[in-house]
């Protein structure tokens, strides 16, 4: 639980570092995305959940 925790708020820092130091690129990336079919939405969700279980996968066991 405490991992989770430590990703669950390294996402926030991350996410909050975006929106602070380039809030123009974040409302044009957030627009792009207001656009997008959702089709396109679920196959990017899954291709980023898989990125980042290998990530993590790829952390724990090297």
């Amino acid at each position: 639980m405490r991992d989770f925790l430590a990703a669950l708020g390294l996402v926030f820092v991350i996410e909050g570092a975006l929106y602070a130091l380039f809030p123009r690129a974040m409302q044009r990336g957030m627009e792009i995305v207001r656009q997008s079919s959702p089709q396109l939405l679920r196959v990017a969700g899954i291709l980023g959940m898989a990125l980042g279980w290998l990530i993590v996968y790829l952390a724990r066991e090297v």
